[in-house]
């Protein structure tokens, strides 16, 4: 469990609010470490041919279908659209490769990670990694090591983040006025690291605290505000009271 903490904070605090919306910038000496962490929790979702998932991925694939998501929410477009139904948005979309690559298109959208070369040289070289890793894993602890950190923990993973996708654009509460099916699920928070307050998120897509009452649980804040207090993160963006006034469903426009 602890793998799994420390993996799926990566892939929340890096891939998805650093990398994806910009949310917080970071010295490349922090950044590029969380982007590496990340890598382990096998989420590569490569648009061209799911098999060569296991041979190349990493941040950019990531990161350009979460952009996509966002650019065509609950719309056909959407790489994992809820329109299609529960199993479609969870996991089914991972294996529709045409409907990925020719409804969204290229992957032009992650232009600043394509002009870094270390994500480059991860997408190329993401099989190594990983191999790596399971014979990391196998050595501390044989088979059952292997089969329970790279296999049970992995998995819980995958469907802890695919939670987000399906679940909480179906089940839980609106607090905000956007023009999707974004909902809070509340008990989801602690598993997600604070990525389930996904109304939140959709209403304010760059902010780098997703969890905005205060007894909403959002572990990858809490980590973010470290790290700014520690003064190592900058431009840590929030929604100002304005914007939360103007989408809230409380208030008139």
């Amino acid at each position: 469990m602890v793998l799994f903490a420390v993996v799926e904070l990566s892939i929340t605090f890096s891939y998805h609010r650093n990398l994806a919306h910009r949310s917080f910038k970071l010295p490349k000496w922090l950044e590029y470490p969380f982007a590496y962490s990340a890598v382990f929790a096998l989420q590569y979702y490569d648009k061209e041919n799911v098999l060569s998932n296991i041979f190349r991925g990493g941040p950019m694939d990531w990161v350009s279908i979460h952009r996509f998501h966002h650019q065509f929410t609950d719309t056909n477009r959407d790489p994992h659209s809820p329109k299609e139904g529960f199993l479609f948005s969870h996991v089914m979309w991972i294996f529709d490769t045409f409907y990925i690559k020719y409804k969204c298109g290229r992957r032009n959208n992650v232009m600043d990670l394509k002009r870094q070369w270390f994500y480059r040289f991860l997408r190329k070289t993401i099989f190594l990694h990983v191999l790596m890793f399971w014979t990391v894993l196998y050595l501390y602890g044989g088979l059952p090591y292997l089969t329970y950190v790279g296999g049970v923990a992995t998995a819980f993973g995958y469907h802890v983040t695919w939670l987000v996708n399906s679940a909480c654009h179906i089940w839980g509460s609106r607090s905000w006025k956007t023009k999707d099916t974004s909902r809070n699920v509340w008990w989801l928070s602690l598993f997600t690291m604070g990525e389930s307050w996904h109304n939140n998120h959709h209403a304010f897509e760059s902010s780098a605290r997703q969890g905005l009452e205060w007894w909403q649980i959002d572990i990858t804040w809490y980590l973010i505000r470290l790290v700014e207090i520690l003064g190592l993160a900058t431009d840590v963006k929030l929604p100002s009271e304005f914007q939360k006034q103007k989408m809230s469903l409380t208030c008139s426009s």
